[in-house]
């Protein structure tokens, strides 16, 4: 029989493995957008449910779906930690995605800032995903400093780029003991399912379904990918050879 194969994250289940993100395309298509994805957790800047605001984006997420507050437009910690509160207080719930960027060209993490605001998060009780430049040492003080799971860029944000880091989110996969969500970059269905293949735990995406041509056809499109990606990954991939293997016998019938 087939085994549960559940994410968790901060003692919390999660069935799916796709995270949706829910900026650069209008709040009315993010219900579709999140249906056809089968995503349980959606992230979202704190920007896009001001108060009185016409379009408030949590009124068009479906219910039951975890809101994954970012702390985008944070430039150090001191910022970030602010803006976590503050998503608590207005009723998002303890999950935070620390983004933490002072680089305004390429948009890299910073990784000494976020190690610090997922210190004093974790202890506060939050469930905290820092977004890094993958790094090993970095990530093992993100582990120390009680992150709940570890979000590597495959390339810079917005890029679509796909897996430019392939390399060292083998290595955080390999040697760090909670889970990967290979985040920003991400642009095709294809991409996500080799990040799958290599053992991530989860893929987060935005940028790739929000530029797309129909963006609930292409959530629907990731959404296939990450769960092939996955299976294939559980399956135990097959070997591979410099040479070349025949897939049934020849013996006795080339030498004819």
């Amino acid at each position: 029989m087939e085994q549960k194969d559940t994410l968790i994250l901060g003692g919390h289940e999660f069935t799916s493995r796709f995270i949706l993100g829910s900026g650069k395309y209008s709040v009315n298509l993010i219900q579709a957008a999140v249906e056809q994805a089968g995503a349980q957790i959606v992230t979202m800047a704190l920007r896009r449910v001001e108060a009185g605001q016409k379009d408030n984006i949590l009124d068009f997420i479906p219910k039951g779906v975890t809101l994954l507050p970012n702390t985008s437009g944070a430039r150090n910690a001191d910022e970030a930690v602010r803006i976590a509160r503050l998503s608590r207080e207005i009723g998002c719930g303890d999950f935070i995605k620390i983004e933490i960027m002072r680089d305004s060209k390429y948009l890299l993490p910073d990784n000494v800032e976020t190690v610090k605001a997922t210190e004093i998060l974790a202890k506060e009780g939050f469930v905290v995903l820092p977004y890094m430049y993958p790094d090993l040492y970095t990530a093992r003080d993100l582990v120390s400093a009680g992150a709940a799971a570890i979000m590597p860029l495959a390339s810079p944000i917005g890029s679509n780029k796909g897996l430019s880091t392939k390399d060292f989110i083998q290595i955080l996969i390999d040697e760090i003991d909670l889970p990967i969500i290979v985040d920003a970059g991400i642009g095709r269905p294809s991409q996500a399912c080799e990040a799958m293949e290599m053992g991530a735990a989860a893929i987060m995406a935005n940028t790739g379904l929000a530029t797309a041509g129909d963006l609930p056809l292409m959530a629907s499109a990731f959404r296939k990918a990450i769960e092939a990606g996955r299976q294939a990954y559980l399956a135990g991939m097959g070997r591979v050879s410099e040479t070349a293997s025949a897939s049934d016998p020849l013996t006795g019938f080339l030498g004819d």
